[in-house]
């Protein structure tokens, strides 16, 4: 291969990096501070996870030549990556660029155009209705693990329909917290000690198997509600249709029916891999979004003022419809801003197809590439302030000088393909919060922001109250 026609500018390596380990232990110990540390050393820093070389991209310009204009050169792939696939296997998200990608993408692109997803709206909220109400009024609740709960639900739902067993959502839930936990602990330890028959590495491997047995039940007894039967022949063909069984099988369907009509040409174990990923997209990143969301409103009184009164002009007394979404605009800055201030996700890689110049440095052939939302999101050149929560930073005459550092969904080819169901859910789930809770007020100490898969709060305790604020 031809060497660069430009002499590359000599990389700054992170301080801190240790023998054997490098800066991988920085990574497990207090990855965020780190990662932010990164900008002050130049726009691409060299850094050592084990012996192994990495380059963290911390300008946002040089970050989407990687995922848009030079996209060709950086692939899918990196430690991360291949973290990821550990449980992921070969989803969508995970896959290496190229005609299988191209394929998934294209047969599973119709399950979240917005017109599918809206048959689905109203049953979400009916789901997410049921689980918020249900709550013990002035009692405390672990707000991360019940929007993790609520927004998996909400996803089954519009997915697999309302009929998924009881059981199989409580191990889901169980499940996902440790496993991805035990991902990034494969993300930022050497290769070396991942590898080892350590019982962290032996009950990782054993979770993500379990998550595989579930997922196959869930596929089986979705494919199995759709055989057609006398009561959904009789209503097909408008003899004798009993309306019971017609409601039955609109409880039934779900988004899901996309890739069960593609089965041929996905196969089992491909149709396994988009469901699990689609599975661990809906839990992490929507759950610590509104997570993150609920807390800033909690502070903020001004905020939370705005959403009340805008949902109130649009709902009135009554509850939250599907085609009420589009009309909350202010509800989603709010989202966003917390997607801002938090990440959600704070580290993601790419591999170097072959030797290329970044920012005027080497890039060599094989190399890991870094970057990350959370790094991009609190860049003060960009975001003024950056760790105040502004929900009105994002109104849209200040939003377009913002937008090309706003990459919590990536950007270009391998950009999110559930975005626009992720914003479905969670406007849903913060709304239908809101009308069900006249008040909320956090009862924990301030919480700290840890990274795992996604930054979570490490502890973050609410009380929901029925009675208004004076």
């Amino acid at each position: 291969m031809s060497a660069p026609t430009t002499a590359p500018v000599p990389t700054p390596t992170a301080p801190g990096g240790l023998p054997l380990v490098g800066h991988g232990l920085r990574l497990a110990r207090d990855p965020l501070p780190f990662i932010s540390s990164l900008r002050a050393h130049g726009s691409v820093v060299r850094i050592r996870i084990g012996p192994t070389p990495a380059y963290v991209v911390t300008d946002p310009a040089l970050t989407r030549r990687v995922l848009v204009a030079d996209a060709a050169h950086f692939t899918k792939g990196g430690r991360y990556n291949d973290a990821l696939r550990v449980f992921l296997g070969d989803g969508i998200a995970t896959v290496a660029d190229g005609d299988t990608h191209l394929r998934n993408r294209r047969l599973m692109q119709p399950m979240f155009n917005k017109a599918h997803i809206a048959e689905h709206g109203d049953a979400m909220i009916e789901q997410v209705r049921t689980m918020v109400g249900a709550w013990t009024a002035a009692e405390p609740r672990d707000v991360l693990a019940d929007m993790n709960e609520i927004t998996l639900a909400a996803f089954l739902v519009a997915v697999f329909g309302a009929d998924l067993p009881a059981h199989l959502e409580g191990e889901f839930t169980a499940l996902m917290p440790d496993i991805m936990k035990g991902t990034i602990r494969q993300v930022v330890l050497p290769p070396w000690m991942t590898r080892l028959p350590l019982p962290a590495n032996r009950a990782h491997a054993d979770r993500v198997a379990r998550l595989r047995t579930l997922i196959d039940q869930a596929i089986d007894h979705r494919m199995d509600g759709t055989a057609p039967g006398p009561a959904s022949a009789d209503a097909a063909s408008g003899a004798g249709a009993c309306p019971y069984a017609a409601e039955a099988g609109r409880r039934r369907s779900g988004l899901f029916e996309t890739l069960i009509g593609a089965e041929d040409q996905l196969g089992r174990r491909q149709l396994q891999d988009e469901t699990i990923t689609l599975l661990a997209g809906s839990i992490e990143t929507t759950g610590t979004t509104l997570a993150w969301a609920l807390y800033e409103i909690a502070g903020n009184p001004a905020v939370e003022r705005r959403l009340r009164e805008e949902l109130a002009s649009v709902c009135g007394d009554r509850p939250l419809r599907h085609d009420d979404i589009d009309r909350l605009p202010y509800a989603r800055r709010v989202l966003r801003e917390a997607i801002r201030k938090y990440g959600v996700i704070w580290m993601v890689t790419r591999t170097a197809a072959r030797d290329i110049v970044l920012g005027g440095h080497l890039i060599p052939e094989g190399a890991d590439v870094m970057w990350s939302p959370y790094l991009h999101q609190h860049d003060s050149t960009r975001f003024p302030d950056p760790d105040s929560f502004d929900p009105d930073r994002w109104e849209t005459d200040g939003a377009a000088d913002t937008r090309g550092s706003f990459l919590a969904f990536g950007d270009g080819r391998r950009k999110c393909i559930g975005e626009n169901f992720a914003w479905v859910e969670l406007q849903i789930v913060l709304a239908t919060v809101l009308q069900a809770w006249p008040r909320f007020e956090v009862t924990s100490p301030p919480p700290r922001a840890q990274a795992v898969i996604t930054v979570e709060p490490d502890a973050l305790a609410m009380e929901f109250r029925a009675d208004a604020a004076a």
